[in-house]
C-alpha cells in the first residue's frame, strides 16, 4: 500500500473588510503611532489587500511614522554632538527636542484616529511620502 498525502489546499484569499471593520483598522493604524512604527506597519501589511480605506490610511500613518523615526534619529545625533561639544551641558536641555517631537506625533496620531474612525481621510501636516 502506498500512503499518499493529499496536496495542500490552495490558500484562500482573506475576506474583504466590512465598512465598519475598514474604518476600525484604519483608525487603529493612526492610533498605533502613539507607541511607534510597528502598529501601522503590521496593519498595512496584513490588511492592505482587504480594504481600500485601511490601505490608504495605514499607508499614510506608516509614512508619517517613518518621518518621525528619521526625526528622532536626527535629534539623537544632534543631541550627542552638542552634548559632547558643550561638555555635557546640552544634556540638561537636549531632552526637550525628542519630547516635543513625540508630543506632536501623539497629537497628530490622535487626530488621525478620530478622523479615520469617522470615515474621513486624514493627511498629516508633516510626512514623507516614501510608500506609494
Amino acid at each position: 500500500m502506498s500512503d499518499q498525502t493529499p496536496p495542500p489546499a490552495a490558500p484562500t484569499p482573506a475576506a474583504p473588510l466590512s465598512e465598519a471593520e475598514d474604518r476600525q483598522w484604519a483608525s487603529f493604524a493612526h492610533l498605533g503611532g502613539i507607541i511607534g512604527i510597528l502598529p501601522a506597519l503590521i496593519i498595512f501589511l496584513v490588511f492592505k489587500d482587504r480594504g481600500a480605506f485601511t490601505r490608504d490610511e495605514s499607508k499614510e500613518a506608516l509614512n508619517f511614522q517613518i518621518a518621525v523615526l528619521i526625526g528622532q534619529i536626527a535629534i539623537l545625533i544632534i543631541n550627542s554632538i552638542l552634548t559632547a561639544v558643550t561638555f555635557g551641558i546640552w544634556g540638561f536641555i537636549g531632552w526637550i527636542l525628542p519630547l516635543g517631537l513625540w508630543v506632536l506625533s501623539l497629537i497628530w496620531s490622535i487626530m488621525g484616529f478620530t478622523k479615520a474612525k469617522d470615515g474621513t481621510a486624514y493627511r498629516y501636516p508633516v510626512s514623507l511620502r516614501l510608500i506609494k
